[in-house]
């Protein structure tokens, strides 16, 4: 018999994968979202919706105490849930005139910390939430806001995207990204979810999954000011945007 000789078959492993290891899937990306990205960074080039003007970053004393700053970094955040944000300016305004610390707030009743604050949403709720929060800072913290999202989170009218936002803007830290309605409503009509959310946290957890690190910072200011003045909640202004012809929810 004619003795057969086996072939060897080397195998070949693409970058990364080791042997015998399933191969590595691509990281889904929505359809043209860099180019969408692009334009909406040149649409909001002037920098002039209000969130540029009076949104929370123009809110707190930059000339205050460290410790200070942060707290009133959280209650700007803590007053602008469901409210323009020139309402959330003046009332912060008006704190300040009372001088805005942990122990100012702590020392005023609620009555008077209702006046100064309405008409922002919900102004009634916020006024429990500021005094509780407040008090748990005092105790717990020395003054001081928490430097981590689980602790934020844990603190009486503080949610998700607020606290990713205090870590940005009061711990210089970047953390997730703050998906507001804005955020969340944007980003269903460009497709940069795999599959439609409900909810602005099922959002920020889809858009961590794709949306590159170095983006996280940039995309919630760039989106807020771009829904305020042109991807509107009713009527957007589909003829006026850059995206028109790339966007899946235009009116064309």
């Amino acid at each position: 018999r004619r003795s057969r000789r086996r072939k060897s078959i080397t195998i070949a492993y693409e970058a990364g994968q080791e042997d015998g290891a399933e191969p590595q899937r691509p990281r889904w990306e929505p359809r043209d979202w860099q180019e969408q990205l692009q334009r909406i960074r040149e649409m909001r080039r002037n920098r002039d919706a209000p969130v540029d003007e009076m949104g929370v970053e123009k809110c707190y004393d930059s000339t205050a105490p460290p410790q200070v700053m942060r707290y009133q970094v959280l209650l700007s955040l803590m007053l602008s849930s469901q409210t323009k944000d020139q309402v959330t300016c003046a009332a912060m305004r008006r704190l300040q005139q009372r001088g805005l610390t942990v122990d100012t707030v702590l020392q005023m009743d609620e009555a008077t910390l209702g006046q100064i604050i309405y008409p922002v949403g919900f102004w009634r709720n916020k006024v429990k939430y500021i005094k509780q929060t407040t008090a748990i800072l005092k105790q717990k913290y020395g003054g001081d806001i928490p430097s981590t999202v689980e602790e934020l989170v844990q603190l009486p009218g503080v949610g998700p995207k607020m606290a990713h936002l205090a870590m940005n803007i009061a711990w210089d830290s970047v953390s997730g990204i703050a998906v507001d309605t804005h955020v969340h409503r944007i980003t269903n009509r460009l497709k940069w979810v795999k599959e439609e959310t409900k909810y602005p946290e099922e959002t920020r957890v889809a858009l961590e999954d794709w949306l590159p690190r170095d983006l996280w910072r940039e995309i919630n200011w760039l989106l807020v000011g771009f829904g305020q003045q042109t991807c509107l909640p009713v009527n957007p202004r589909c003829s006026q945007c850059l995206n028109q012809d790339i966007c899946p929810a235009a009116k064309r």
